[in-house]
């Protein structure tokens, strides 16, 4: 989370429908986004983009899933929802869980 290069690919994939419509081998929102996309997204190179993923993969926020030659990301709503959660909680202003 501390890059905002994954919060931006986070945000992506919250509407894959608004900024992935094009894609064409397989439904954005039922599968996910392809690898590639999200890097032309973020304007940078597909291993930029795939280190960021596989951190974000790592923490529990997005699934890959691979479909032939291709992966396939989508974001973990449960997961970053209990995340939320507990960053409102530890930051509180008194410090006591809600």
């Amino acid at each position: 989370m501390s890059s905002a290069q994954r919060l931006e690919i986070l945000r992506l994939l919250k509407t894959p429908e608004t900024y992935f419509a094009t894609q064409w081998s397989a439904d954005p929102v039922e599968f996910g986004v392809c690898m590639t996309l999200i890097a032309e997204a973020l304007g940078v190179s597909q291993p930029t983009a795939s280190r960021h993923i596989d951190l974000l993969r790592q923490a529990g926020f997005i699934t890959v899933r691979r479909k032939g030659k291709w992966a396939y990301c989508r974001r973990q709503e449960a997961v970053l929802g209990d995340y939320l959660r507990w960053i409102s909680e530890t930051l509180s202003a008194d410090g006591i869980p809600a």
